[in-house]
């Protein structure tokens, strides 16, 4: 019995699995690139977009007109020309009908549209909506042959590839999308201000970018705000088509009398949400980082008021603003990657070829809509001389029609006309007989001789096209007139105040005094004034003092690790002096194996010699210290079986430095370096397990003085100890502290 062979499926197709998922990821990523995410440089619009709009011109949703549910809309979109979810056609029509989302609303809603605190729209079975006059002039030709149309998704319906769109839409409104690895990002502008720049281009071609926007400065956002980017980075943007824009919130002061003031903030930027800017300005409030920020009010009603309340009347406004233009959504910055669709491809374009691409687009519109209308009055001409021949031959009509049996053949034979001039008198009703007056009809065919020779004139004419095409633009401006309330510029343009915040907060911060306690166990506190007796200082059972310093409430303090990393802590933010404080551990982030070993106030310019118990060290400057992690800053490099020793004063031009060993060595401080961070210098030669005890820096003319409980003493013979950094030394001189250090 022989094997059978089974056919084999013409539907199976064999190919690696690499480059099946290749073939296929690359359809899927050029679909949502050219179908979904990028819009058209022609008439600014995604696909969505476009079907809306198409699909509300199909149900005859005119701005002069009624509204229809939106649910109705949704579905014939979806229906007939979008096959996605109703939720993205609905999202996209709810979008296109915010006048703070799209500077030029393109659908006029009716109902619960959402509002700029974040608030979503009602569901389409409750809003309305139709078209606006803008929708309108971005449709206007369809019905001339504008442009080309395509067959809808199953082919039983006609769609246009693309809007004939009578103003920059692209522009005009902006775009934002996210493709497969590549986005497309374009902030709304003013018409009259973009059609004043493709008025220039048209006018002469070589017009630069910088020409462009002496005319159309830049964004124009439907929530207002201030533009401060500087004009470099703007004209840099446009030119290459990527770039940004820094947008802030408008506001102005309001006196309250007394010297009392509050901000009033009338415009916040583009695309931030209010309810979200609020939160965040009262969170900011409750953790306290804004300190010169009171309290903030939401007093809005049709028009923005959010009002902020300063902590001090002495706080000038701009560094109230300017602080929190830097912690929150009251500063934005709007990115600009003009990444559109090109003759069905991705391109990045400057302005200038976003504005040619336009332009050119129209004078095809215009071709298209006159080649349209110079073939309707072909055919309109050739009526009218058939019926001129009727009418002055009237009688003779009649007859054939009457007694002829093939009227229509008879009357081309008898008076020469074409089929479709006999045709259109045998369907002539009687009562257009009256009608029939050579003069009108003389007039009409003289009229529409006249618009031929014109169009004529114009498709063989390639100035002709562009003062037409000019000539449609300033109509188009007219409507968006600056000096309307929809046509006026909402976004202003200003500048950033160059302002020291750091120094305008330090300055605002109450100055008190304060004394700093850390204990044997780490627990630290502030206790208000200076001058405490810190012997009388309660602490917890088997705890005591460890470290104190005294500061104030704006000064930074510096506390080092033995592992030689260095904190810093604000003072005002230290707890309280009542009670025990609070483990230092809260604070930063410390290892139970390191400890504290020093801590100070910062004093930026002051320097201190830092060194390791292995004998290594070098000078640092204190700004060096500072760090705002908690995980703190590494400043000396110590080796795992080491730890930081010293962390002095260096005010003086000796270093002397002592060993476990109890061998003294003096040395002049130009021989340490100064270093930013690391390990240093070898400061004293040790043998075996000895190491480095204690170091300190004095002043040659006050000599060498230590301490020996609360007992100054000092060495006028100190220079016999003098020698060369890294040797041994000599054995220390008597009298010097049993502790061994120099501050025992």
């Amino acid at each position: 019995m022989s094997d059978i062979v089974e056919p084999e499926d013409d539907r199976i197709i064999n190919e690696p699995l690499s480059e099946a998922l290749t073939k296929r990821y690359l359809a899927y990523a050029m679909s949502t690139i050219t179908s979904r995410a990028l819009p058209d440089v022609r008439d600014g619009l995604k696909p969505v977009q476009r079907r809306i709009l198409y699909g509300m011109r199909e149900l005859k949703l005119n701005p002069d007109g009624g509204f229809k549910k939106c649910a109705k809309i949704v579905g014939d979109v979806m229906g007939n020309y979008h096959p996605h979810g109703d939720a993205s056609i609905y999202d996209t029509l709810v979008r296109l009908a915010q006048d703070f989302s799209v500077r030029y609303p393109l659908v006029d809603g009716q109902g619960n549209f959402g509002n700029i605190d974040g608030d979503g729209a009602a569901a389409y079975r409750y809003t309305e909506a139709r078209m606006t006059k803008a929708a309108q002039i971005m449709l206007e030709g369809l019905n001339e042959d504008a442009v080309d149309f395509k067959d809808n998704y199953s082919e039983e319906h006609k769609e246009p590839v693309v809007l004939p769109a009578g103003f920059p839409n692209l522009l005009a409104n902006g775009a934002t999308g996210i493709a497969v690895g590549m986005a497309t990002s374009i902030p709304p502008h003013n018409i009259a201000e973009v059609i004043d720049a493709a008025v220039l281009l048209i006018e002469r071609a070589s017009t630069t970018t910088e020409q462009l926007l002496e005319v159309m400065p830049g964004p124009d956002f439907p929530t207002g705000g201030v533009i401060v980017e500087d004009k470099a980075s703007i004209a840099k943007a446009y030119e290459t088509g990527r770039g940004s824009f820094r947008m802030r919130a408008n506001w102005t002061v309001e006196e309250l009398g007394r010297g009392q003031w509050q901000v009033i903030v009338t415009e916040v930027p583009y695309q931030v949400q209010k309810s979200k800017l609020i939160e965040r300005l009262a969170d900011l409030i409750e953790s306290k980082k804004a300190p010169l920020l009171a309290d903030i009010r939401d007093e809005s009603a049709e028009d923005v008021r959010l009002v902020l309340e300063p902590r001090s009347k002495t706080i000038e406004p701009e560094v109230l603003m300017e602080s929190l233009f830097k912690l929150c959504d009251l500063e934005t910055r709007f990115s600009l990657n003009m990444n559109v669709l090109h003759k069905g491809a991705p391109q990045v374009m400057g302005l200038r070829q976003v504005l040619r691409a336009y332009l050119d687009h129209r004078r095809e519109v215009l071709i298209r809509r006159s080649k349209f209308r110079l073939d309707k009055i072909e055919k309109r001409l050739h009526l009218l001389d058939g019926y001129l021949i009727a009418y002055l031959n009237i009688d003779e009509v009649i007859r054939i029609i009457r007694e002829e049996d093939e009227p229509k053949q008879v009357m081309m034979d008898r008076f020469g006309i074409s089929d479709i001039q006999a045709e259109a008198i045998l369907n002539l009703r009687l009562r257009a007989l009256r009608k029939l007056e050579e003069m009108e009809i003389r007039k009409e065919r003289d009229d529409l001789s006249e618009e031929r020779t014109e169009i004529i004139t114009l498709l063989g004419s390639d100035g002709r096209q562009w003062t037409k095409v000019k000539k449609e633009l300033k109509a188009v401006r007219e409507v968006f007139d600056p000096s309307t309330e929809l046509g006026r510029r909402r976004a202003a343009f200003g500048e950033a105040p160059e302002i020291d915040i750091d120094a305008a907060l330090e300055a605002s911060k109450p100055k008190e005094p304060l004394t700093v306690v850390l204990s044997t166990k780490g627990w630290i506190r502030g206790m208000k004034g200076h001058g405490h007796d810190l012997n009388t200082t309660k602490f917890k059972d088997g705890d005591s003092l460890h470290l104190s310093e005294e500061v104030n409430t704006t000064d930074r303090l510096v506390l080092m690790a033995s592992d030689g990393r260095a904190f810093t802590l604000s003072c005002d933010r230290l707890p309280g002096g009542r009670g025990h404080g609070e483990p230092i551990r809260l604070s930063i982030d410390l290892e139970d194996s390191v400890d504290i070993v020093a801590m100070f106030k910062l004093v930026p310019g002051r320097k201190r010699i830092m060194a390791s118990d292995a004998g290594y060290g070098f000078l640092m400057d204190e700004k060096e210290l500072e760090s705002n992690r908690r995980a703190g800053k590494s400043a000396v490099n110590v080796s795992p079986d080491a730890k930081l020793k010293v962390c002095q004063i260096a005010i003086g031009d000796y270093v002397a430095v002592i060993g476990t060993n109890k061998k003294l060595l003096i040395y002049p401080l130009d021989e340490l370096p100064e270093m930013a961070r690391g390990k240093g210098v070898k400061l004293q030669a040790y043998r075996g397990n000895d190491k480095l005890a204690d170091a300190t820096v004095f002043d040659r003319e006050d000599g060498l003085i230590v301490m020996t409980g609360d007992r100054h003493r000092a060495f006028p013979e100190w220079t016999e100890w003098v020698g060369k950094r890294a040797q041994a030394g000599k054995a220390a001189p008597r009298g010097f502290p049993r502790s061994g250090v120099f501050n025992g």
